[in-house]
C-alpha cells in the first residue's frame, strides 16, 4: 500500500517540522510506503498534489495542516471516481474537522496512529459550484471575518486572533435581505448570516449542530435572523450554552441535502465562506455528496447518534439473514 502525506509547513506553530520523520516511521511500520510533499506558497499547491497521488493510484492520503489543508487535499480528490483513504493530522489554528473525527489534537504521532485502529466514517461532502467543501458553508456579517485575519496572525495568535477581529466587526454587521430554498421551504428576509454545516464543531465550538450527524446526506442548516449587536451577542451566549441557540425564535434550522442563497437585493454582495476561505459570491446552490470521502476516525469516542455507519450495516445484515431463511425454506 502506499501512502502520501501532503502537509502545510507553516501551520500553526510549524509542529510537522519537527515531527514528519516520525509520521512517516509510523506510517511504514503500519504497512504503507509512505513519502511526503511540503505545499509550497503556489496556489491549490495541495489540491493539484492530491490530484496527482491519487490517479496514480494511492491508498492513502495524510492531510496535515489545518482545516484549509484538508479542504485543499478534498478538492484535489473530490470529483474522482476513485478516490483514495484519507486520514488528517490537525496543525491549525481551530482543526474543526479533527475535533468531529475525534483525531488527536496534541500530537501528530498519535493522530496517526489512528490509522492503525483501521476505523473509518465515509463522510459527507459539500459542492459548491465548482467547489467543495468539508466543514462549512456560510455568508454574512461574522462569516467575512475569516477574510480579514492576516495570515501570520493566525499562526501566531491562532484562535484568539478570529476572536479579536469577530469582536471589532459586531458593531458594523449589517443584514442583508436574502432567499433560502431549501428541502423544506423557502425563507426570505432579513439575515444577519447562515450556516450550511456538515459536523458538529464551528470556529471551536462542538454545540454548533448538537444532532449534526457525519454520514446522513444532510446539512444543518442555521438561519440568523438576529439583527443588531446585543441579539447576536445573546445567540453567541446561548450558543456556548449547550447549544440552546437552535430554539430561538431568531434562529431558522433545518436539515436539507441541498440548498439555495440568493441575495434579493441586486445592489448588494454576500460574500461565500467555505471552511474559512472565500468561495465565491451569492447567488449559489450547496448540494451534500453523501459518504463520498472515507476518513480514519475514532469510533470509539464519537457518539454513536453522529455516524449511521454502523445502524445501516447492522440493518443491512439483518435483511441478509431474513432472505437466506427466506430462500433455505424454498429447498
Amino acid at each position: 500500500m502506499r501512502a502520501r502525506v501532503i502537509y502545510n509547513p507553516t501551520s500553526g506553530k510549524e509542529i510537522m517540522k519537527k515531527y514528519l520523520p516520525d509520521v512517516l516511521i509510523e506510517l511504514e511500520n503500519l504497512g504503507y510506503e509512505t513519502s511526503a510533499f511540503a505545499t509550497t506558497p503556489k496556489k491549490h499547491s495541495a489540491r493539484d498534489e492530491a490530484r496527482r497521488v491519487a490517479l496514480a493510484g494511492f491508498d492513502l492520503i495524510v492531510a496535515a495542516g489545518g482545516d484549509g489543508t484538508i479542504n485543499e487535499v478534498v478538492n484535489g480528490i473530490a470529483s474522482l471516481p476513485n478516490r483514495p483513504k484519507m486520514a488528517i493530522i490537525p496543525a491549525g489554528t481551530t482543526n474543526d474537522y479533527a475535533r468531529a473525527l475525534k483525531v488527536p489534537r496534541t500530537n501528530p504521532v498519535d493522530a496517526i496512529r489512528l490509522v492503525g485502529k483501521k476505523q473509518t466514517v465515509e463522510m459527507d461532502i459539500g459542492r459548491a459550484g465548482e467547489n467543495y467543501f468539508i466543514n462549512i458553508a456560510a455568508g454574512g456579517g461574522l462569516t467575512e471575518l475569516t477574510f480579514e485575519v492576516p495570515s501570520e496572525l493566525k499562526t501566531t495568535f491562532g484562535y484568539l486572533a478570529y476572536l479579536a477581529k469577530g469582536a471589532e466587526m459586531l458593531p458594523r454587521i449589517k443584514p442583508l435581505n436574502i432567499r433560502i430554498t431549501h428541502d423544506e421551504g423557502v425563507y426570505e428576509g432579513l439575515t444577519s448570516m447562515f450556516f450550511a454545516g456538515l459536523t458538529n464543531s464551528v470556529g471551536g465550538f462542538e454545540s454548533y449542530a448538537p444532532d449534526a450527524k457525519l454520514d446522513d446526506g444532510y446539512f444543518s442548516l442555521i438561519i440568523v435572523k438576529a439583527s443588531n449587536m446585543v441579539e447576536i451577542m445573546r445567540l453567541i451566549a446561548l450558543l456556548l450554552n449547550d447549544g440552546q441557540h437552535i430554539a430561538d425564535p431568531k434562529i431558522i434550522y433545518v436539515k436539507t441535502k441541498q440548498l439555495t442563497v440568493e441575495v434579493c437585493d441586486e445592489n448588494e454582495r454576500m460574500m461565500l465562506n467555505l471552511d474559512g476561505d472565500y468561495g465565491g459570491d451569492a447567488p449559489m446552490t450547496f448540494e451534500n455528496l453523501a459518504r463520498h470521502i472515507e476518513f480514519f476516525a475514532d469510533l470509539d469516542e464519537i457518539s454513536d447518534d453522529a455516524v449511521l455507519g454502523y445502524e445501516e450495516q447492522e440493518e443491512d445484515y439483518e435483511e441478509i439473514a431474513e432472505k437466506f431463511v427466506h430462500d433455505m425454506e424454498k429447498i
